[in-house]
């Protein structure tokens, strides 16, 4: 009980929402340089090319066979890529990828950035109000859109590069759905607790 009691004061709840503050903006500078890696040509996929085929290769390097890599990105998608030009890959493949890995990166800088701000306003002492709703609210809708439209719209990106390109692209995505899905959900019910603790203190302030 003493040690729950610890844990829910106001001054430990306000140093950890400071911790998770910081957190969140160290994750955010960290998928950012993901996301220039990517453009960088720093994303791994499988490439299958009249010389082989390559599980780790990336697009800055042209020995796809070395194992080692250093500085290098991965969507956590099954990306795999088709060439008839040796072992070079076209530009509008190129760009798909980068393309891939920044629909996958923007939804959670977003989401990460709002979930900042939440806890900036509990490191401040502002809890039961409005605007965190609004933020938790928003953050469960971004988090839903990427394990539900995401996949689709990388689907699509594949579709149009392969349409574009001589090679191919294809990816295997999706698979995490239920992982991003519940957690979405969840935020979407701490919002409306937010929001229904918000018209509770507005009601006894009226009534005091």
């Amino acid at each position: 009980m003493r040690l729950l009691q610890r844990l829910t004061n106001e001054r430990f709840a306000r140093s950890a929402a400071g911790v998770v503050k910081g957190a969140c903006y160290f994750v955010i500078g960290f998928l950012v340089l993901c996301t220039v890696l990517s453009f960088l040509g720093r994303q791994t996929f499988t490439l299958h090319s009249k010389t082989g085929t390559y599980e780790r290769a990336i697009c800055a390097e042209e020995d796809h066979g070395r194992h080692s890599r250093s500085m290098t990105v991965y969507t956590g998608d099954d990306i795999h890529v088709w060439t008839d030009d040796g072992d070079q890959i076209e530009p509008a493949v190129r760009i798909g990828l980068s393309v891939l890995y920044a629909v996958n990166t923007i939804p959670m800088v977003l989401a990460f950035w709002l979930l900042s701000r939440v806890f900036s306003n509990v490191q401040n002492g502002r809890i039961f109000i409005e605007q965190n709703a609004s933020f938790l609210l928003y953050y469960g809708l971004i988090q839903f859109f990427a394990a539900v439209f995401v996949p689709f719209i990388k689907l699509a990106v594949c579709g149009v590069v392969s349409r574009i390109s001589d090679g191919g692209l294809s990816i295997g995505t999706g698979g995490n759905l239920f992982e991003q899905l519940f957690p979405s959900i969840a935020f979407l019910v701490a919002a409306y607790i937010i929001h229904y603790g918000v018209h509770l203190q507005d009601e006894v302030d009226h009534t005091l």
